[in-house]
């Protein structure tokens, strides 16, 4: 059980610049110096691939500890038939929140939710070490793959099935929104994080971790 008291909602505009603040918080120095991840979910919400009935944060004494966002995507088969699916996150909780399992409980509530929206299937790329206990598994389990022809398996891209059996296994090829595309002008995301408070960019082990983990693939 969680020590705290806290309540699941949606998030509100209200919340916007205290949310970002929380992925900055979150994602700072974590995978590269500095972060992008609270201008992401900034551009992501006026985002055609958004969906915002999936738009939660979890409060612990009137603050915002933690948030989750989705976008939609779509699977497609060697035939070109398409399934569409949800991409998660980011996934953000403040680091004084970590380990209490907030995480867990907003995971557990929107995969109820996006169940009921008729979705039964949810990918993400990330470290499988804070996935696997959700449910989430190897793409290569699901034949799921980057790319064209032959395709190829990350170790970072991970799938979890709202329903059993939701994919069938012939082979699928997963198509991200681009949502994110912005986030690879580094002087636009340079311009936002001089909205926040000044923090320093540095270099710790966890960013050498996502590194090994998004650069390597999955050969048999």
């Amino acid at each position: 059980m969680n020590k705290y008291d806290y309540i699941i909602r949606k998030e509100t505009e209200k919340d916007y610049l205290e949310t970002e603040n929380l992925a900055r918080e979150a994602f700072w120095n974590l995978s590269t110096p500095g972060c992008f991840e609270h201008y992401f979910i900034h551009i992501m919400r006026d985002h055609p691939d958004f969906v915002p009935e999936l738009d939660y944060v979890i409060e612990v004494n009137g603050r915002v500890a933690a948030n989750i966002m989705y976008c939609k995507a779509k699977l497609t088969d060697e035939q070109g038939n398409e399934k569409p699916v949800l991409t998660m996150g980011p996934l953000s909780v403040l680091p004084e929140y970590q380990r209490m399992g907030f995480g867990k409980a907003l995971l557990e509530h929107t995969f109820e939710l996006a169940r009921k929206m008729g979705y039964d299937v949810v990918i993400n790329f990330g470290n499988p070490d804070n996935y696997v206990a959700r449910g989430y598994k190897s793409c290569k389990k699901y034949n799921v793959c980057f790319g064209e022809g032959e395709g190829f398996y990350p170790a970072a891209l991970l799938v979890k099935e709202l329903n059993e059996g939701a994919l069938d296994g012939r082979k699928w090829f997963y198509h991200p929104s681009d949502v994110d595309h912005p986030c690879d002008d580094e002087n636009a995301v340079a311009g936002f994080d001089k909205l926040f408070p000044p923090k320093e960019k540095a270099w710790q082990p966890s960013q050498e971790e996502f590194y090994i983990h998004s650069h390597s693939v999955i050969s048999w």
